[in-house]
């Protein structure tokens, strides 16, 4: 089979009839917000959905799947220092007008305890975030709440700071317009907290009443708000959770050893000290009925397909909330198997927030999602004017009619399906193709070369 011309154009994609210009694919439409009176949905309140970015390609993704801000960590100073591909701050410029292109706000995680020696590295940075125009510094450590008060930065209180009561809202409220409240207080406390915000009238530097936000998924640490000193205790210094260097040792199996008879029992079924992901969507109607103003996706050590799909979940969740349509939409089921085929260590529905002790334990420190992904290769060519990739199938097959994901910087993460299918240099119709076969197939949006192709297939 001869193969695609290097120089030039493809003939097999430029030739008229050769293969569809477009395909056509059904996206549920994100319903406008409402305008219903009432206590739990005034008119114009607003829901502000967050969104991890560990990497360019989830910051894309996140973006274009309907968040309404991200949050992200440059260098080291950061919770995922370790498990994230963090970004430099020669990147702050790029972030911020690429969030500014979609209308999306954009945070800068501060939120590790520092040392002495590293107080000026978080001037410097918030220096630089404020010229590049962040919207808010999240932080804990009092060090960088006066640092970042002193540059001119919105402060959002970080989870670190472990919030539990009204008192110490009232306290941070003195640098932070947003606080996130400690992750085991109950569903009334919350509300009870709100309430109190709002009775007290306790404000924040901006002079708007303080906003409450929340974490609605993705994973949980065993300690308490993540203040774990596990991995420290057992690699050093280097290893800290609260430096964001965590190994997470809580997440592996272990052997029970009996110290008077040398007797060894596995810990086998589950992972005693690995909780599974929080998952607020089977009560999120709930949870903003009582007030709550930010939701947060955790998930800046994961990719970018899982940020899209999350995300997208959650941006249909809460638009049916305003809408009045939640409870019907819910039922279902379809959002927890969108949600169930990403990376998860299944799902804790309702955690702390509804009363629940930390029991729910992941049977495996492996995914548990429903699916997986295979890699193919990487898009070679992207036809603007047809809508057509191409790509060299590094590791096969690729048949017609498999399910798709194209991940990228700039692309972030496209779902799609494979309608039709050709190779060669002729074009010529085909049902699958193996390694080493450039093959071209019509895409729903726009990709680029680079951007890495992977199979979806069913998990084991």
């Amino acid at each position: 089979m001869a193969p695609i011309p290097k120089k030039g154009r493809n003939p097999a994609i430029e030739r008229p009839g050769r293969l569809s210009a477009k395909i056509c694919v059904k996206k549920k439409p994100i319903a406008a917000p409402s305008t219903i009176p009432g206590a739990s949905r005034p008119a114009g309140r607003s829901i502000e959905l967050m969104a991890p970015a560990g990497s360019w390609e989830s910051l894309s993704a996140a973006l274009k799947s309907g968040s309404d801000s991200v949050y992200f960590g440059v260098g080291k100073l950061n919770m995922r220092a370790r498990s994230a591909n963090n970004f430099q701050a020669a990147d702050l410029l790029k972030i911020i007008a690429k969030c500014r292109k979609f209308g999306s706000k954009a945070y800068l995680t501060l939120n590790t305890i520092l040392f002495d020696e590293e107080l000026e590295e978080a001037k410097s940075l918030c220096h630089l975030a404020k010229e590049a125009g962040v919207d808010a510094v999240i932080a804990a450590d009092p060090s960088v709440l006066q640092i970042a008060k002193a540059a001119g930065l919105p402060i959002h209180l970080s989870v670190q700071a472990n919030v539990t009561n009204l008192d110490a809202v009232q306290f941070y409220s003195n640098f932070a317009d947003v606080i996130v409240l400690a992750r085991e207080l109950s569903l009334d406390q919350i509300q009870g907290v709100i309430e109190g915000i709002q009775k007290k009238r306790i404000s924040g530097p901006s002079g708007n009443p303080v906003q409450i936000e929340i974490f609605a998924h993705g994973a949980l640490c065993v300690a308490f708000s993540g203040k774990c000193q596990m991995s420290l205790a057992l690699y050093g210094p280097k290893a800290s959770a609260n430096r964001g260097a965590c190994f997470q040792p809580c997440r592996r199996n272990y052997l029970v050893t009996d110290q008077e008879t040398g007797a060894e029992l596995v810990l086998d079924h589950h992972q005693v000290m690995s909780p599974k992901d929080l998952c607020t969507l089977p009560f999120l109607d709930q949870i903003l009925d009582a007030g709550v103003s930010v939701l947060k996706i955790e998930g800046r050590g994961r990719s970018a397909d899982f940020v899209s799909t999350v995300v997208r979940v959650y941006r249909e969740a809460i638009d049916a909330w305003k809408n009045g349509t939640f409870r019907k939409e819910r039922e279902s089921g379809e959002w927890m198997a969108e949600l169930a085929k990403v990376f998860n260590r299944g799902f804790w529905e309702g955690g702390y927030y509804l009363g629940k002790p930390l029991g729910e334990w992941t049977a495996s420190p492996d995914s548990q999602a429903t699916e997986k992904k295979v890699f193919i290769g990487k898009i070679t060519k992207y036809y603007a004017r047809i809508g057509v990739a191409e790509t060299l199938v590094s590791s096969g097959p690729i048949r017609l009619g498999d399910e798709l994901w194209i991940l990228g910087e700039t692309t972030g993460a496209v779902r799609m399906k494979i309608t039709e299918l050709r190779i060669g240099e002729e074009g010529v119709p085909a049902t699958q193709a193996g390694k080493g076969v450039v093959v071209a197939f019509p895409v729903p949006g726009k990709v680029r070369a680079g951007d890495q192709l992977y199979r979806i297939v069913m998990a084991d």
